[in-house]
C-alpha cells in the first residue's frame, strides 16, 4: 500500500509540474497501451525491413497521428499528423544540444576525411598492425582506446572507430564486432568515470530526487557509492575484453565473425553502411609520405581540446551561475579535484566537442598545406566529402530525436511506469527498476531521458522501503545501468547510431548482434548481481563471482573464431 501511495503522489506532483508533463500524463491515461505503439512500430519495422529511416518516419507519423486524434477527426488527423511530424523534426534540430551533436558529427566526419587523405589513418593502421598482429590484439587495443576516452560517450564513439577500423579490417574482424566494442565501452565507461560529461547530470538527478523526500545528501558521494553496484557497466566492460581474449563468440556475432574470418567479408552483402570512407576517393596519393603524426596530432587536438574545453566551459558556466559558494570554491582552487570535477560536469559537451573537432580540422588542414599534400581549396573539398558521408547519420539522429519528442508527449514512459511499477517487493526493487529502465530506454532511445524519468521515482520508493545507504546505492545504480542496457538494445538510440557510424557498419546489423550480448550481460547482472546482493550476499563476493563468470562465459558457451581453429 505504501508503494502505491508513493507512486500516486509522485505522479500527482508530475502532473502539476508543467504543461508538457501534464499533457503527457493525460495522454498516458487516455491512450494507455497505444502510447507504446509508435516506438515499437519503429523498432520492429527497423528489424524487419532493415530500413531505419523509413521505420523511424512511420513511428513518428503514427505517434503524431495518435496525438492529433485528441483534437481532430480520423481523416483530418492524417494532415495534422504530417504537420506535427515536421514540427517535431524542426524542434529536434532547433534544440541547442541536438544541433551541437549534429555539428560535431559532421565536423568529425570532415576531420577523419582529412586525416585519411593525408595518409595519417593508413600510417597509424600500419604502425598498429605491427603490434596488433592478430584479431585478439587488435580488439584489445580497440577496447583499451575505448577505456582511454572515458570522459564522453559521443567522443568515444566518434573517435575510436575511424582510428581502429583499418586495423580491425586488416585482421578480418567484422564491422559488427567493431561497432559492438565501440558501443559497449562508450556509455559503460562514461557512466562509471569519476569525471565525465555524465557525472554532472547524474548527480543533479540524485540531488533533486533526494529533495523530494526532504533528505540532505552529498550527491557526488552518493554517486560514487553506486559504482560497485553498476553491474551491467562493469560486467560489459569485462565481457568485451574476455570475448576478445578468448576469440570466442556466440549468437549472431559468431556468424558475423566467421563470415569475416573465412570469407573476408567484413560486412554482409547488401549492408547499408552508416559511413563508407573507402568509396569516397579519400585514400592518400601514392606520392604522399605516410606519417603517423598526420593522424595523431589532429586526433589528439580533438581529444585534449575536448577535455580542456569541457573544463573551461564548465568553469565559466559556474562563475556565471547562481551557485556562489561553488563559484568561490573553484576560484580559490580551480585545479583541485572537486573543482575539476564540478567544472567538467557543468561543461556543455555538445558545443565543446564541435569546437574541438573544428579545431582539429583546422590543425589537419594546416598540416596538409604545409606538407603540400593539398591546397586550401582541395582541403575544403576533402572536408566536405567527409561531412557528406555522415549526412545519413544526421538524418537518422534527427528522426530518432523527433520520435523521442513524440514519445515524451504521448506519455509512453508514464504509462510504462504506472503499468509495471505498482507493486514491488523490497528484495526485487533494484531488479524491477533495472528492467523498467531498460524497457523505457529501449522504447524511447535515450538513457539520459530514462534516468531523468526514473530517478525521481526510484529514490523515494527505495527510501520508503529501506533508508539504509547500501539499499539506496543499489537502487540508484539500477537506474543508471538499466538505462544504459536499454540504450544498447535500441536501434533508435543516438549512441547506438553513432557507434554504427564510427565502425562504418550497417546499423541494424550492429543492433541485432549487440542485443544478444547485451541481454546476456543484463541477465548476469540481475541473477548474479542484484538478486544475491539483495538477499544478503556480500558485495565483494558478488562482484568477484560476476567477474569470474563473465570472463569465462565466452570460453564456456562461445565458439572459436580463431582462424587456425575454424579453417
Amino acid at each position: 500500500m505504501t508503494k502505491r501511495i508513493i507512486l500516486i503522489s509522485l505522479f500527482s506532483a508530475i502532473s502539476l509540474s508543467g504543461g508538457d508533463v501534464s499533457m503527457a500524463a493525460e495522454n498516458a491515461t487516455h491512450w494507455g497501451f497505444w502510447t507504446i505503439v509508435p516506438p515499437l512500430a519503429a523498432i520492429i519495422l527497423a528489424f524487419i525491413t532493415k530500413n531505419v529511416i523509413a521505420s523511424l518516419f512511420i513511428g513518428i507519423f503514427s505517434g503524431a497521428y495518435i496525438i492529433s486524434l485528441n483534437e481532430h477527426s480520423l481523416f483530418s488527423s492524417f494532415f495534422h499528423a504530417f504537420l506535427k511530424l515536421t514540427q517535431e523534426a524542426q524542434s529536434a534540430i532547433a534544440d541547442t544540444w541536438n544541433a551541437g551533436v549534429l555539428l560535431q558529427t559532421l565536423t568529425i566526419g570532415g576531420l577523419i576525411a582529412l586525416v585519411s587523405k593525408m595518409g595519417g589513418a593508413k600510417a597509424i593502421a600500419e604502425a598498429l598492425a605491427k603490434r596488433a598482429k592478430s584479431p585478439r590484439t587488435a580488439q584489445i587495443y580497440t577496447w583499451m582506446m575505448g577505456i582511454f576516452i572515458f570522459f564522453d560517450d559521443y567522443a568515444n564513439t566518434l573517435t575510436v572507430g575511424p582510428i581502429m577500423r583499418p586495423v580491425t579490417d586488416k585482421m578480418k574482424i567484422s564491422r559488427e564486432r567493431l561497432s559492438f566494442i565501440i558501443d559497449a565501452t562508450a556509455a559503460p565507461i562514461a557512466g562509471i568515470a569519476l569525471i565525465s560529461t555524465w557525472v554532472g547530470y547524474e548527480i543533479g538527478l540524485i540531488r533533486d530526487a533526494y529533495s523530494i523526500i526532504d533528505t540532505p545528501v552529498n550527491p557526488y558521494a552518493a554517486f560514487v557509492a553506486t559504482i560497485p553496484y553498476l553491474y551491467y557497466n562493469i560486467f560489459m566492460l569485462v565481457f568485451v575484453f574476455a570475448s576478445a581474449w578468448h576469440l570466442r563468440e556466440f549468437g549472431p556475432m559468431y556468424a558475423a565473425e566467421k563470415r569475416a574470418r573465412l570469407e573476408g567479408k567484413l560486412y554482409r552483402d547488401g549492408a547499408n553502411l552508416m559511413s563508407d570512407i573507402d568509396s569516397q576517393g579519400l585514400d592518400p596519393e601514392s606520392a604522399t609520405t605516410l606519417r603517423i603524426s598526420n593522424a595523431v596530432i589532429p586526433i589528439l587536438t580533438l581529444i585534449f581540446g575536448a577535455f580542456i574545453g569541457l573544463f573551461y566551459d564548465g568553469y565559466r558556466t559556474i562563475l556565471n551561475g547562481e551557485n556562489l559558494q561553488l563559484a568561490e570554491q573553484i576560484q580559490m582552487a580551480p585545479f583541485a579535484f572537486a573543482s575539476i570535477r564540478a567544472s567538467f560536469s557543468n561543461g556543455n559537451a555538445s558545443i565543446v566537442l564541435f569546437q574541438a573537432a573544428l579545431l582539429g580540422s583546422i590543425v589537419a588542414i594546416s598540416m596538409g598545406i604545409i606538407q603540400k599534400i593539398f591546397t586550401i581549396e582541395e582541403a575544403l573539398k576533402v572536408w566536405l566529402a567527409g561531412a557528406k558521408m555522415l549526412l545519413i547519420t544526421a538524418v537518422i539522429l534527427t528522426l530518432a530525436w523527433s520520435l523521442s519528442g513524440i514519445v515524451k508527449e504521448l506519455g509512453t514512459a508514464t504509462w510504462l511506469i504506472s503499468t509495471l511499477g505498482a507493486s514491488i517487493p523490497p528484495y526485487l526493487l533494484s531488479t524491477i527498476i533495472f528492467i523498467l529502465g531498460a524497457v523505457i530506454s529501449f522504447a524511447t532511445g535515450t538513457s539520459y531521458g530514462t534516468m531523468g524519468i526514473l530517478m525521481p521515482l526510484a529514490i523515494p520508493m527505495a527510501y520508503a522501503l529501506n533508508p539504509d545507504p547500501l539499499f539506496m546505492s543499489i537502487n540508484i545504480g539500477a537506474v543508471l545501468t538499466g538505462a544504459i542496457f536499454g540504450d544498447h538494445c535500441s536501434p533508435i538510440s543516438d549512441t547506438t547510431i553513432l557507434s554504427s557510424m564510427g565502425a562504418s557498419c550497417d546499423h541494424i546489423d550492429h543492433t541485432r548482434t549487440q542485443i544478444f550480448y547485451a541481454v546476456t550481460i543484463a541477465l548476469i547482472a540481475i541473477l548474479f548481481g542484484h538478486l544475491p546482493l539483495n538477499l544478503g550476499v556480500p558485495g565483494w563476493l558478488v562482484l568477484l563471482l560476476g567477474f569470474v563468470l563473465v570472463f569465462f562465459l565466452p570460453r564456456i558457451f562461445g565458439k572459436s573464431v580463431d582462424m587456425k581453429m575454424i579453417e
